[in-house]
């Protein structure tokens, strides 16, 4: 498959484009919890940037060098990555400790990625700063833990010229299956991802387009998908932190329609805590009618979630035609797939049993959602365990290639040459097939669960317990693992709860059923957990493979008894748990 011509691209650089579009009225603006509001033109942007820059120089940061950024969402993050390419250099954003509780963990992952990327110099604020000890102190980076503020002081400024060959961000990988890699991106690549990016959803007429984000900017999409294409289009960007959205997802919401929002990305756990937590109240006078691109990625994708979101927004003006589930992945900058616009989901039924023990697609009773056709610029292959390209509605590895593909892994010529042919082809490690020329995802390569010889997708699992009173909504993973005196694989399932311990025994009950309901297959055991138990990545996928390691070795933690006060106590942390990986990813 091969997604049309690459546009020609307007900027050849980040630093280019950041200039241009710095000549507009255009800029962002950040949404506090109390809807409080703080503009800041492109223009300001460019202006402290350039002044970050020269901080930088003088501290001794040369061209090159690999700056680490550990900033929650805020104009300071944009000194710090801004200044970093005005500079010459290459930022590394990475997530800032939130969860106090395992910051022995948070210090050593992140003194990992500081060591892999041998960052120069990590910028920070002061509240952050004092929590990165441990990891500052392992890692010893040339020019130390410095803040923004401490690094911008001064008028002088500075704007490097960088060449469209050189890297532009170093971003890691989500880490859903593995240890997250870092995945080194040129200029050249970002501008051929953003430039895709606007091909796939072309810009309204009249007014220029506003972008509403609570995606943390350490993550691709967040960062490129949301930022880097506002200031491609260009376009306005609003921004709420994510702490704010998972507080309070109405927020989302009201800023869409306050800001006449024409496009806004989202995991699908999103659409479904918006269900679960947004209350009509809060939704008095809001239109989202100008929201026309509702992008759902980073995660599966349940046809189910989105059906039920059209149901209660659609009052609202949210159009069911807006809805789009797309496809990407570090790797590639970011999108791989995208549907065509305004259409809405397309799904096909297929019988899952087949399609596990013999890799083909037939008619079947299990919806699975399509994520689309390449975007401009990108091919995308079905292989087999040989190499192989498959025909349509044959499962098989999922390959793509083009422009805005990683130059690889940084430092890692050995993991570069696993994962990236010499002829570009990047293997994403994913599953799916193509059907009618679009693609559909059936699960991670490494993720699959083997029972009585035939390979099940874990999502085809998971799915049935979306409605299952007592779990969290998107907090359960479907393993595979051998029981102890078994020789043949089995099935575990591991679920966070949502109401009291005592009611565990019922609610494995109910998984249970569900899951043979479902899929016709008994899970060997259930494991109820605590909120916020289970390890995420970056960006909010759960690491499976993580999950089994900590159950095998005990480290999950047992059951624990918790007032109403507690329990309300680990809701609330859990709630934080999609932007951090417990590992540091």
């Amino acid at each position: 498959m091969k997604g049309p011509l690459l546009p020609p691209v307007k900027h050849a650089t980040v630093t280019e484009m950041l200039a241009a579009t710095a000549r507009t009225e255009l800029g962002l603006t950040f949404v506090e919890a109390s809807e409080r509001e703080t503009v800041l033109p492109w223009a300001e942007v460019h202006r402290r940037a350039q002044r970050t820059a020269a901080g930088l120089q003088r501290l001794g940061v040369s061209e090159g060098d690999r700056v680490a950024i550990l900033l929650p969402t805020s104009p300071a993050f944009m000194d710090a990555f801004f200044g970093a390419l005005l500079a010459g250099a290459v930022p590394v954003p990475l997530y800032p400790p939130v969860r106090l509780g395992r910051l022995e963990e948070y210090h050593r992952s992140t003194a990992r990625m500081l060591e892999v990327t041998g960052a120069a110099v990590v910028l920070t604020d002061l509240k952050v700063k004092l929590l990165l000890g441990a990891a500052v102190e392992a890692a010893r980076p040339r020019l130390g833990c410095r803040t923004v503020d401490e690094v911008s002081r001064g008028e002088d400024a500075l704007a490097v010229s960088v060449r469209p060959e050189a890297l532009g961000l170093i971003q890691f990988s989500s880490g859903s299956t593995v240890d997250p890699k870092p995945v080194a991106l040129t200029h050249a690549a970002l501008m051929a991802q953003v430039a895709a990016l606007e091909a796939a959803s072309p810009l309204p007429p009249g007014t220029p387009p506003v972008g509403v984000s609570w995606l943390p900017l350490y993550h691709d999409m967040g960062l490129i998908g949301c930022l880097l294409s506002a200031l491609y289009y260009p376009g306005n960007m609003v921004l709420l932190p994510p702490e704010v959205f998972l507080a309070r997802p109405a927020l989302w919401l009201r800023a869409l329609s306050r800001h006449k929002g024409f496009i806004s990305p989202a995991p699908n756990f999103a659409y479904g805590l918006c269900l679960k937590r947004v209350k009509d109240e809060e939704l008095r006078g809001v239109d989202l009618s100008s929201w026309k691109h509702a992008l759902n990625g980073a995660e599966p994708v349940s046809l189910e979630t989105l059906r039920r979101f059209v149901d209660r927004f659609e009052r609202y003006g949210f159009s069911p035609s807006a809805l789009r589930p797309v496809y990407g992945l570090s790797e590639a900058s970011l999108a791989v797939t995208f549907p065509p616009g305004g259409r809405g989901p397309r799904s096909l039924q297929v019988d899952m049993d087949v399609l596990a023990r013999e890799g083909r697609v037939v008619e079947g009773s299990w919806p699975l959602v399509s994520v689309g056709s390449p975007v401009a610029g990108v091919e995308v292959e079905l292989r087999d365990g040989l190499g192989h390209a498959l025909p349509e509605r044959r499962v098989g590895r999922v390959f793509a290639r083009g422009p805005s593909v990683m130059a690889g892994y940084y430092g890692d010529a050995e993991a570069t040459a696993r994962t990236l042919g010499p002829d570009g082809w990047l293997d994403t490690g994913d599953l799916g097939f193509v059907a009618e020329g679009e693609l559909y995802l059936t699960g991670r390569a490494k993720d699959l669960v083997i029972i009585r010889g035939a390979n099940h997708a874990p999502q085809s699992f998971e799915d049935c317990l979306q409605g299952v009173e007592g779990v969290r909504v998107g907090c359960a993973v479907a393993l595979g693992f051998t029981p102890e005196g078994s020789e043949g694989e089995a099935l575990l399932i591991l679920a966070e709860r949502v109401g009291p311990e005592a009611d565990d025994a019922a609610v494995e009950d109910r998984v249970r059923a569900a899951v043979v309901a479902g899929t016709g297959i008994r899970p060997h055991m259930v494991r109820m957990l605590d909120p916020g138990t289970l390890p995420r990545t970056s960006s909010g996928k759960l690491r499976r493979a993580e999950a089994l390691r900590r159950y095998l070795s005990r480290e999950l933690s047992p059951p624990k008894k918790v007032g109403a006060v507690g329990l309300a106590v680990e809701m609330a942390k859990s709630a934080l748990a999609f932007v951090r990986s417990e590992r540091g990813d």
